[in-house]
């Protein structure tokens, strides 16, 4: 089913400025506590944002020692109460990207277990918060899921380029499963005529209700990134259950596409868009009870998964993981939990 969408509604005076306090909260030499993760690099330092109250912020010279910086938002943008009524400022599973000078940040707002949805984006000049050009605007809503009319879910936002230059975005969380649609080349809207993709998606019992997420026996996929490596589009993404400490069950697969648009297909050739998926990342069964939602990067020519794990040795929290990539002879990703 071709998926529609509704353009943002405008903000009352174009975007929305946000002014934040540079101050630093803390600084943490072990594993961060962290959800959803995403990761740049801004000259000498990392930067990784996360879900959480404004969005959660961080920062590390190595990757190893970590300063949580003050949050995006220090208070919710007014359109996402239109959205999601009551909304409180708990901004899920950002993305970040920066393209022509700029650091496009999209995020998500939700109804917990509702695809009553959107995705939207920031942008900024600078991630460094002592740079006096550091200032977040916020552009409003990218796409918007509605319950009852769409059979997916706007959360999860990646931003992906193809070899022409042309931007898209995947995104996705249950139902459905992973849609991708082509943007504009301000990258704050969806492209006119629009192009939307569906690119991967797990079995859902058709009798299920329209407004019910689904469990791991129907539908449990989510957090796409697509990575540009060679010849291939590699799109990972999370299947199973997230959020439940050391009972989650939340895992990595991967497939891979000549195209952007896929189809996408995993190391046994099925096609991702039909359940298809080549494991990558899970639990290990001791120190990890589950690992999952994950971003992909290449620092200095070698390739880092970044995602969270939840730490069966602390009562199930949720830490930053990042693991070295390696690359099998067929091209494959591997990794090894430590």
């Amino acid at each position: 089913m071709r998926c529609r969408h509704i353009l943002a509604r405008s903000v009352a005076a174009g975007a929305l400025s946000v002014g934040l306090s540079a101050a630093t909260v803390g600084a943490q030499s072990t594993r961060i506590p962290i959800h959803d993760p995403v990761m740049i690099r801004q000259d000498s330092t990392y930067y990784v944002f996360a879900t959480g109250p404004g969005i959660t912020v961080w920062s590390s010279p190595d990757m190893k020692d970590w300063t949580h910086l003050a949050p995006v938002f220090d208070s919710a943008p007014a359109w996402t109460h239109e959205v999601v009524p009551r909304f409180r400022n708990g901004e899920w599973a950002p993305d970040i990207a920066f393209h022509d000078g700029t650091y496009y940040l999209y995020y998500a707002v939700s109804a917990f277990g509702r695809n009553t949805s959107a995705i939207g984006v920031a942008t900024n000049k600078t991630l460094d918060p002592d740079d006096p050009d550091f200032h977040w605007v916020d552009h409003g809503m990218v796409i918007e899921s509605v319950p009852g009319r769409d059979l997916w879910n706007a959360i999860d936002p990646n931003l992906a380029f193809d070899a022409d230059g042309t931007p898209w975005l995947d995104f996705g969380s249950f139902w459905t499963g992973i849609k991708l649609v082509k943007l504009r080349p301000d990258l704050l809207r969806p492209a006119e005529p629009e192009e939307w993709h569906s690119v991967a998606a797990r079995q859902r019992y058709w009798k299920l209700p329209d407004n019910v997420a689904g469990d791991e026996m129907n539908g449990a996929i989510e957090a796409p990134f697509i990575f540009h490596k060679g010849d291939w589009y590699y799109l990972f993404v999370s299947w199973d259950r997230c959020c439940r400490g050391v009972n989650s069950t939340y895992k990595v697969v991967v497939g891979r596409s000549k195209d952007i648009t896929g189809p996408y297909l995993d190391a046994e050739e099925q096609e991702m868009r039909l359940g298809g998926g080549t494991l990558v990342a899970a639990g290990d069964g001791t120190h990890w009870a589950a690992v999952g939602h994950c971003g992909v990067y290449d620092f200095d020519g070698t390739d880092y998964l970044v995602m969270h794990g939840y730490d069966a040795t602390d009562e199930g929290r949720s830490k930053l993981l990042i693991e070295e990539i390696r690359w099998d002879a067929y091209g494959w990703p591997h990794i090894t939990l430590r």
